[in-house]
């Protein structure tokens, strides 16, 4: 059985964690903890650490100094074998979005529903159905990816990303190959899933006029260090 801790109401609990990449110390003294339904940034240069903050989180590098839980899991005690369940309580979404290239939109996601246990079409039917038009993407489900824009893409992959009621979404740079009106509207849909859904989301960006657009909340990776600021002392 996963090794679980439902104390404290944050859906991330970082305490004293150390980031390891390759035996390299990317970050120490990590400290962070975010509520379910907050919405944070994720920024620092290339090669900060962002990137393996989010493989720590979601399960990709293990934690081996310090401690920590994400919905639920305790990271520095997560086996293998709990990866899995763990991403369940997840939704995750990339830069190149990662959809199936050779089925449509439908079975795309009908296969990550039946990777993660669901097994009646007329339950699997309907979840397609309203994620879908959570994202304003119902119309498109018989498409095959090729077929959609790049932000059409994007929607699809979050769409992907809510499927199994995510209480965390970590988006790794979603907007890096958008052009800043649709980037505009990724980020707008973004801010209302977390709402609606009642899910936190840390989403790693460079795009710092899009930061400017849409201010609040910044995890900054810098110097091997993790600080917490509200976006508009960026732009001091």
């Amino acid at each position: 059985m996963p090794h679980r801790n439902e104390d404290g109401a944050s859906i991330i609990n970082l305490n004293n964690a150390k980031i390891v990449q390759k035996n390299f110390t990317v970050l120490s003294d990590v400290n962070l903890h975010i509520q379910r339904g907050r919405f944070c940034y994720l920024i620092g240069k290339t090669g900060s650490g962002k990137s393996s903050l989010l493989k720590v989180l979601y399960g990709h590098l293990p934690l081996k100094v310090g401690s920590g839980d994400v919905a639920g899991f305790k990271l520095e005690t997560l086996r293998a074998g709990d990866v899995p369940n763990l991403r369940r309580k997840l939704g995750i979404v990339f830069q190149d979005f990662q959809l199936l290239t050779d089925r449509n939109i439908e079975k795309n996601l009908k296969f990550v529903l039946e990777a993660t246990g669901w097994n009646e079409k007329a339950k699997i039917d309907e979840r397609i159905d309203e994620v879908l038009a959570s994202v304003g993407m119902k119309t498109k489900k018989h498409k095959m990816p090729h077929q959609l824009s790049g932000g059409e893409q994007q929607r699809i992959a979050i769409a992907r990303a809510l499927l199994n009621h995510p209480q965390l979404i970590l988006a790794d740079e979603p907007t890096g190959n958008l052009d800043p009106e649709t980037s505009n509207d990724i980020m707008t849909l973004l801010k209302r899933v977390a709402l609606e859904n009642n899910c936190a989301v840390v989403m790693a960006t460079h795009d710092y006029h899009m930061i400017q657009n849409f201010p609040g909340e910044a995890i900054k990776c810098e110097d091997g260090k993790v600080s917490i600021m509200n976006t508009a002392e960026l732009f001091e």
